[in-house]
């Protein structure tokens, strides 16, 4: 019989819990190991599940660790605040650029601290879309955005 859903996640998580940031391949070969049939879909879609955060090693390789590691301000020798690249708002809307693959972890940053009435955040690899709870505040919320790293 195979392994259910939600003792792949298990496993996914304690691979990641091991401190081992992988990539989505290695993470793959590891579960497989354990007799997790999956491919890079279902990876993909349980990293999110589980909270699981994007990041660059000193490879410049896309790696992914769980958010409860994101909660610290260093990831790959780099503060939270340095991997925002520029803020930017069409007056309904605030954009944040990021390096690269550095998205989901100032959004989920900006989502667990919600600085100046944030109602939510769509992240995508270097791309952050913010809603503000209002636009007439949308320039004190990308103060109150800069002030939170």
């Amino acid at each position: 019989m195979a392994p259910s859903v939600s003792e792949r996640l298990i496993a996914l998580r304690k691979i990641l819990e091991s401190g081992k940031s992988s990539t989505q391949e290695e993470l793959r070969d590891m579960l497989e190991a354990k007799g997790h049939d999956v491919n890079q879909s279902t990876i993909s879609r349980d990293l999110r599940k589980i909270g699981a955060i994007k990041g660059t090693d000193n490879k410049s390789r896309t790696v992914y660790r769980l958010s409860e590691m994101s909660s610290e301000s260093n990831f790959v020798g780099q503060s939270i605040g340095d991997l925002i690249l520029n803020i930017t708002h069409n007056d309904s809307m605030i954009v944040i650029q990021t390096s690269p693959g550095s998205a989901s972890l100032v959004a989920r940053h900006l989502d667990i601290n919600r600085p100046a009435d944030i109602l939510g955040t769509i992240a995508g690899d270097d791309t952050i879309f913010v809603a503000p709870s209002r636009e007439h505040s949308i320039k004190q919320t990308i103060l109150a955005i800069r002030d939170s790293f």
